[in-house]
């Protein structure tokens, strides 16, 4: 039997990030155990039409630090969008994405200029500067707070598309505490108009930040750095507490092979750990089997430049577009515009890389198309949007199934519950995109959390 300091459990960016810091900080051997062929998880590249670029997720908030500050620490270079802007699909044109905080408008001026909402619309939204403090004790959805504060057509038309680019789900059933916290704290002040003056906005630059070549480089970097070992084929099936610290079992029923570790690390998707956890901590099992995911479907397309007529001149980025609009895809991103060495890594062979996003929450079987289909829907309702009519030179479909998790109301103390009953077992600690946030910063923070946690009990720091 083979005893491992310490293992962490799931080699996404959650579990790598935990497994450096913990070797940064002297914890002793560190493994990292991976279910699938690869680690990296949501941050995957592929080639197409001989371009490395990502088909997960292509940029970290640049506004938290823990992104960036890691990418630096491994010597990579980190570079932001372009200027280009975002559109936002709204009866049958593109128009221009109004400042807004999440959706959520913050110049009623700008709001009128972009033609996004009806006369009605505007009016139910400039009524928000008369309404008094919000008195939010508990929770409540985002959807709920916007539409009662700035009217529904602002829900449907402008908060849902973006909460629908980060969670895959839909405003009217996710949590404003855990998702939007920034809103709650302002509509507890007043009116969130009067407020808008000083509230940075969700295009304001730089937003986001990414590495040249793809973030797929920060997971091959983490493990490049040699400072934990990663086994990948390494599926997890059993967790159980020892006299001294834990046993795993791995492996099939028929060749099943067992590890101990003092200490373990959980950074899997809500569903593994929930199974995991069963008789480790059956409290924060429960809890984490509630927690609903959304699947989705990243469609990468490369086309010769000369085929995109004057869309490869295009002053802006993409576009979103809300579920009301009933369209097949819920976003666009021409990524030829948005990074410049997207543009640079295509140019020796004139080609430009675009690519689209399908699937909600509650919508998979939209998702259980071919994937000659799916390019043939992202085409379709490209050629709607910007009058293009072109055939890609090379595609390729990736899927994420269950890969984003639903923060509905009440996140924020069924997470408190998971960490309450977890917090009672010494040496194991949780982490990830169920708990604290999707995006890769939020992600890097929850593991250095559980990091703190796990060594902080038995170093006293």
């Amino acid at each position: 039997m083979t005893h491992v300091r310490t293992v962490v459990i799931g080699g996404g960016i959650a579990g790598l990030a935990a497994a450096w810091q913990l070797a940064a900080e002297g914890a002793g051997e560190v493994v990292v155990l991976e279910g699938s062929p690869q680690v990296g998880g949501k941050l995957l590249g592929h080639d197409v039409a001989g371009l490395r670029v990502d088909v997960g997720a292509e940029a970290m908030l640049n506004r938290k630090p823990e992104g960036v500050d890691l990418a630096t620490a491994l010597g990579l270079p980190v570079v932001h969008p372009t200027h280009a802007s975002s559109r936002i699909w709204v009866a049958d044109a593109l128009r221009p994405l109004p400042r807004s905080l999440m959706g959520v408008p913050l110049d009623l001026e700008d709001l009128a200029r972009s033609a996004v909402l009806s006369e009605h619309g505007l009016a139910a939204a400039a009524r928000e500067l008369d309404l008094p403090a919000e008195d939010l004790e508990g929770d409540m959805s985002v959807g709920d707070l916007v539409s009662r504060r700035f009217g529904a057509e602002v829900t449907d038309k402008l908060v849902e598309p973006l909460l629908g680019g980060v969670y895959a789900g839909h405003a009217r059933e996710i949590s404003a505490l855990a998702a939007v916290p920034q809103l709650v704290t302002y509509a507890r002040r007043g009116s969130v108009l009067a407020q808008a003056a000083g509230i940075p906005t969700t295009y304001d630059g730089p937003v986001f930040a990414g590495i040249p070549g793809g973030m797929s480089r920060l997971p091959e970097a983490l493990v490049a750095s040699g400072t934990f070992g990663v086994r990948t084929g390494a599926t997890v099936r059993e967790l159980r507490r020892t006299s001294n610290g834990f046993a795993l079992v791995l492996g099939s029923t028929r060749d099943a092979e067992e590890l101990t570790a003092d200490r373990v690390v959980l950074a899997t998707p809500a569903p593994a750990a929930a199974r995991l956890l069963a008789d480790v901590a059956p409290i924060a099992s429960g809890e984490l089997a509630r927690i609903e995911s959304a699947s989705m479907a990243v469609v990468t397309m490369a086309f010769g430049a000369e085929s995109l007529g004057a869309l490869a001149r295009t002053t802006f980025s993409g576009f979103l577009v809300p579920p009301i609009e009933r369209r097949r895809i819920k976003a666009a991103t021409f990524s030829f515009a948005k990074w410049g060495w997207v543009r640079e890594a295509g140019a020796q062979d004139d080609l430009l890389v675009l690519r689209t996003s399908l699937g909600r929450h509650r919508e998979e079987a939209s998702l259980q198309l071919s994937d000659e289909e799916l390019v043939a829907i992202s085409l379709g309702d490209l050629e709607l949007a910007t009058g293009v009519a072109a055939r890609p030179v090379d595609a390729h479909v990736q899927r994420w199934g269950g890969g984003l998790p639903q923060y509905a109301v009440g996140h924020l103390d069924r997470v408190s519950r998971i960490r309450a009953d977890v917090d009672r077992v010494p040496g194991l600690a949780v982490c990830g995109a169920p708990y604290d946030g999707v995006g890769i910063p939020a992600v890097i923070a929850s593991a250095r959390r559980a990091v703190a946690q796990i060594t902080g009990a038995e170093w006293g720091a």
